[in-house]
């Protein structure tokens, strides 16, 4: 994923800015509540419109408002997995999958209902569903729409602590397969750091920071954002 990026997007009091060249195939989001880190991937999705700026995203222009260009969302390929998952309330499991499946047209179903083992879930209603349940459901629907780059916000928030170690690897696994780029919010830094390849920092609607986490360690600035997320200072000893 080749990401470039320079917006400007003012709602009330809040104001993102963002200027940064991402190249990266695992990219994780961190920021303190509030960052604009969820606005953020709205933008990249097309659900926002920034006020100025320019979006491009592996050679295709999405956003330049100098150019009276703006991509629509559903033309974009990009899928987006909201914290709050969206689900049709009215659809079962399977209507959910295969409207998402329509609109791409020719996507597998039934491996991707199977990778994430939906596939005794398909006559149940949403409603019925449990929160990790509804992730697993969300996902699927983002797949099934065949985008070139996956958005997901909290991913595992709604999941227990014995299902997100399951639904981790599987995250990982699902990017691997189908050669997918993937931007992750999350406020769990050490989720980031097992699922993701770089990390951009956000704080006060301003990306700070971005790169590996070796490298962001022994920036003043990032580590700041940084320690709040867990870092701990670890000495290995031998005792004599």
């Amino acid at each position: 994923m080749r990401l470039e990026i320079d917006i400007e997007l003012s709602a009330g009091r809040f104001r993102l800015r963002c200027d940064r060249r991402i190249e990266a195939d695992m990219l994780g989001v961190f920021g303190p509540s509030g960052a604009g880190k969820t606005t953020l991937l709205h933008v990249l999705a097309g659900l926002r419109r920034p006020d100025r700026g320019r979006i491009v995203l592996d050679d295709e222009v999405l956003f330049d408002d100098s150019a009276r260009i703006c991509v629509p969302a559903h033309r974009r390929r990009i899928g987006l997995v909201f914290q709050d998952m969206r689900l049709f309330p009215h659809l079962s499991v399977c209507g959910n999958l295969r409207f998402a499946q329509k609109r791409a047209g020719g996507t597998d179903l039934d491996s991707i209902v199977g990778m994430l083992e939906l596939d005794a879930l398909m006559e149940r209603r949403v409603s019925t569903l449990s929160g990790g349940e509804c992730q697993r459901v969300a996902l699927g629907r983002a797949l099934l729409a065949a985008p070139r780059l996956l958005l997901l916000d909290e991913p595992v928030s709604a999941v227990d602590a014995g299902r997100r170690s399951h639904l981790l690897p599987l995250l990982r696994r699902i990017a691997r397969q189908f050669d997918l780029p993937v931007v992750v919010v999350s406020h769990e830094l050490q989720q980031l750091l097992y699922l993701t390849d770089q990390l951009l920092l956000m704080s006060n609607g301003r990306c700070v920071a971005q790169g590996h986490f070796q490298a962001l360690l022994h920036e003043p600035g990032a580590l700041k954002l940084l320690h709040p997320g867990g870092i701990v200072n670890l000495l290995r000893l031998r005792i004599v």
